[in-house]
């Protein structure tokens, strides 16, 4: 038992295990990688519009700092726990080293349903949050960011309390904010932009033609939904599956992606979006199409389903999608189900993320063309590492990818050596 004690990073730590046996790290310097540096947990005391006070609970996990401050995403979802949350911090370590970012990884958020508070409400629990973190965060030291039930209104509200209480503006203390407020164009679609692209390198390894290839898409909020338009609008592959956590969507003959997006902008969720047949959420994962891509929750691709997918390329928008049993049935299928593991497909985020960390340190903008171009050749380097390995070496692309990670990270800590 330890404060992690969770199933969700219990499989953080299993996907570990794995690496460290593939590349022989010696037993006393797994722990040190594994385990994160630091974890806080805090009680938010909210003033509620009813008048009663209601407590909600917070985390943050800083994994490691070695290569540089930690940076990750703030959640506000119902059942947010600090397991969880230590090992959604494990996997963006891995993700930031395999772009080469200097960053170790973070995550935190809170415990709460952001759709049940009212915009005080929201507020209130948001500045509450930033302002318990103050002595754990900085621009130097850990920086935050939007994750599922968050957003730009809220990483401005967490900017405004950080900044209040240094006494001038610290932009670069969150990323994702406002672009009025110093944030980066193209930001809010730069993890499914990534994820767009990444299929798109991958169709070409395989010899695939966009226009005759259909995709299912499980999620429908930033990453799915831009990776939905992107797909169907720009690359011209038909979207014929589609869901939120309210219902999930089929139509053979094409999805109108657009009409969706702006009916969720007007409704909020896809439940009453009539263009297509109801089925079941988890049947969606199961039907016929050419790319599939989880962007949603994760452990949703499992040993009852791994066996079942009728995709040629998976592509994980989400953190930790497939479990890790669920993987050993993958890499038997390899030449059937091409992979793009999530630690390298939804890395768009962190990495313009770190654009915009670096430009509110510099105090110097780049154009949206610029921040895009520079997303694309990050991934397509990552991209092409994690190919090279697995050829070469003959294992997964997941193996592959967090193998590069774990590797870069622990050379790192070798490097600085243990203080006595």
């Amino acid at each position: 038992m330890n404060i992690y004690n969770d199933d969700v990073f219990q499989m953080a730590c299993d996907q570990f295990q794995v690496i460290a046996d593939y590349i022989n790290i010696d037993k006393n310097d797994r722990d040190r990688l594994m385990f994160p540096k630091r974890a806080i947990a805090v009680t938010l005391p909210i003033h509620m519009d009813d008048g009663s006070t209601q407590t909600f609970q917070g985390y943050r996990v800083q994994h490691h700092l070695t290569l540089g401050p930690t940076k990750g995403g703030t959640r506000f979802t119902p059942n947010l726990s600090m397991g969880e949350t230590a090992a959604l911090a494990m996997w963006m370590s891995w993700k930031c080293a395999l772009a080469n970012l200097p960053y170790g990884g973070a995550k935190g958020g809170i415990a709460c349903d952001p759709t049940m508070l009212s915009r005080r409400e929201l507020e209130g629990v948001s500045r509450r949050y930033m302002q318990e973190m103050i002595p754990f965060v900085g621009p130097h030291t850990d920086i935050m960011g939007p994750d599922m039930g968050t957003n730009e209104q809220i990483m401005a509200w967490f900017m405004d309390t950080y900044s209040v209480y240094q006494g001038y503006a610290v932009s670069e203390i969150v990323t994702g904010k406002p672009v009025s407020i110093g944030g980066t164009e193209g930001r809010r679609e730069s993890t499914g932009r990534g994820v767009v692209y990444l299929i798109e390198r991958a169709m070409d390894m395989l010899k695939m033609d966009p226009e005759k290839c259909t995709a299912i898409i499980q999620g429908f909020g930033n990453v799915g939904s831009v990776a939905a338009l992107a797909m169907a609008l720009k690359v011209g592959v038909k979207v014929v599956g589609i869901s939120d956590a309210t219902v999930a969507l089929f139509n053979p003959e094409g999805i109108d992606i657009k009409a969706a997006d702006q009916h969720v902008a007007k409704k909020g969720n896809l439940r009453a979006f009539s263009e297509a047949d109801r089925v079941d959420p988890n049947e969606l994962l199961t039907m016929k199409c050419d790319i599939l891509v989880p962007s949603a929750v994760d452990r949703v691709i499992t040993v009852k389903n791994a066996d079942k997918l009728q995709c040629r390329i998976l592509a994980e928008g989400a953190n930790g999608p497939t479990t890790p049993e669920a993987d050993l049935l993958l890499n038997e299928r390899s030449k059937e189900v091409f992979v793009i593991p999530d630690i390298l497909c939804n890395a768009g985020g962190v990495i313009v993320s770190y654009f915009e960390w670096v430009q509110g340190l510099q105090s110097f903008l780049w154009t949206e063309s610029e921040v895009t171009d520079k997303l694309f050749r990050i991934l397509q380097h990552s991209f092409a590492q994690v190919i090279k390995r697995a050829k070469e070496h003959k294992v997964s692309h997941r193996t592959a990818a967090m193998a590069i990670g774990v590797e870069r990270v622990m050379k790192a800590k070798q490097a600085r050596g243990l203080f006595p």
